[in-house]
């Protein structure tokens, strides 16, 4: 039995500060390898600086935040770590480019019940890699050890990017047009969206396993493919791009009409899609449409481009041709 002269610690309370400064002595190194020479100052202060890059008439400064939903319960189960932190910065990064932002920085939110440092320095380097493909600088982050709020394997991941616009490139609207040309940029898989679903179907309907092949890989390595992360294909065709989509939870039939105009359809030809295996096989249990207004089913972007620039866009990146932009009312048809 406890007596009121018995000291209490905050290591009796579940939190460990010694493990909380061994993982940030972890991260160093990774987290420094993101940064350009517009990061001011080091790891460890209060918040993080950054220059803004110099050359914008009329600078405006954008941000997005998003997480990973519960993509990250397969990885914390399947104990596979090393990935998500790219799906947290690719869902952040590739919103702001949809703006006509160029990502500058980002700042994650890594909340656990429990810190343990290896599990975490795990998460945080796919962070820093995903700043890496991203072309961003991870100039902050937060870790919480909240036991009693999480479980003690449980985490949650949030994230936050900051990007840069030239003002008058930011009104995409008034730029698309009838006539224009729809192209498709291919998804690296489910991205992270619709994994509420796609858990119920393969764990609870079919009864599949972490290890079960699926097309020669393990299944849990084919449902945590992280999401590509478009931001080196936009800097390059910046010109040539009228407007762009980025496709996440609602499909393509929810996402797309965010950047059409009233008066302007964008009318697709399903058939063109090139819908990957994992959501072919999903097909199989799940209505189209559902599928279409849940998933990307292969189309991780869509950029709107006039007639004259597509062949330059098609000779230098992985796109290809799925519509085009008709009169009539805003939204999208698949046929």
């Amino acid at each position: 039995m406890s007596t009121e002269n018995e000291k209490v610690s905050y290591r009796d309370a579940g939190v460990d500060i010694d493990a909380g400064n061994a993982f940030v002595e972890a991260i160093k190194a990774d987290v420094k390898s993101t940064f350009d020479d517009r990061v001011i100052g080091g790891i460890g202060s209060f918040a993080g600086a950054y220059a803004l890059p110099e050359g914008y008439e009329e600078p405006v400064l954008l941000s997005a935040t998003d997480g990973v939903g519960t993509k990250l319960k397969l990885a914390i189960e399947s104990g596979c770590l090393d990935t998500v932190g790219i799906d947290l910065v690719a869902m952040c990064v590739n919103d702001l480019i949809c703006n006509f932002g160029t990502p500058m920085f980002f700042l994650d939110y890594y909340a656990t019940g429990r810190l343990v440092p290896e599990k975490a320095r795990r998460v945080v380097s796919g962070i820093a890699e995903g700043c890496r493909r991203g072309q961003c600088a991870l100039i902050g982050g937060e870790t919480a050890e909240m036991p009693g709020m999480y479980a003690a394997d449980d985490f949650d991941l949030a994230g936050f990017a900051v990007g840069i616009a030239e003002r008058k490139e930011m009104d995409r609207l008034s730029r698309v047009k009838p006539g224009q040309i729809l192209l498709a940029l291919p998804s690296s898989g489910i991205h992270s969206n619709g994994y509420s679903l796609v858990r119920k179907l393969f764990f609870e309907k079919l009864g599949m396993g972490f290890g079960d092949d699926f097309e020669g890989q393990p299944l849990i390595e084919v449902l945590l493919e992280p999401t590509r992360i478009y931001v080196s294909e936009f800097k390059a065709h910046k010109s040539r791009i009228v407007a762009l989509a980025h496709i996440t939870g609602g499909g393509i039939v929810e996402n797309l009409p965010r950047v059409l105009p009233e008066g302007v359809r964008a009318r697709i030809d399903k058939s063109s899609i090139r819908v990957l295996p994992i959501f072919e096989f999903m097909a199989q249990y799940v209505d189209e449409e559902e599928m279409y207004r849940t998933f990307n089913m292969g189309v991780g972007m869509v950029w709107i481009v006039d007639p004259d620039r597509v062949d330059a866009v098609l000779e230098a990146t992985d796109a290809y041709v799925i519509g085009e932009t008709v009169a009539g009312e805003r939204g999208v048809t698949l046929s």
